[in-house]
């Protein structure tokens, strides 16, 4: 790291700071989104733990919406969390499961 790398990185932070501050409102409300989330996410990862799942089983085991799970493990599969590992047996949803990296 350089010199100047330092520099702009405490500028930043300098100004990540004062917007804190001055924004003290709405750095809760995305703390409290953030906080959900992650809540969400966990609460999938420890169901899909024990077997994979379709999305109408993950909703009924976590008790969020369908629409809510579908949107969540999307993006847990575009980040490589999650992976389809086959269909289900009337052949209409697909079952979703961890990846090796994600059950360690």
């Amino acid at each position: 790291m350089t010199t100047q790398d330092r520099i702009e990185g405490k500028k930043r932070s300098e100004l990540l700071t004062t917007l804190r501050k001055q924004h003290p409102e709405r750095v809760k409300i995305a703390q409290t989104m953030l906080k959900e989330q992650r809540s969400i996410r966990k609460a999938l990862q420890q169901i899909l733990e024990t077997k994979p799942h379709t999305i109408p089983q993950l909703a009924e085991a976590s008790g969020f919406p369908a629409h809510q799970v579908l949107w969540y493990i999307s993006v847990m599969k575009k980040y490589g969390k999650v992976v389809e590992t086959e269909l289900d047996e009337d052949y209409e949803f697909y079952l979703y499961g961890l990846t090796k990296e994600t059950e360690k």
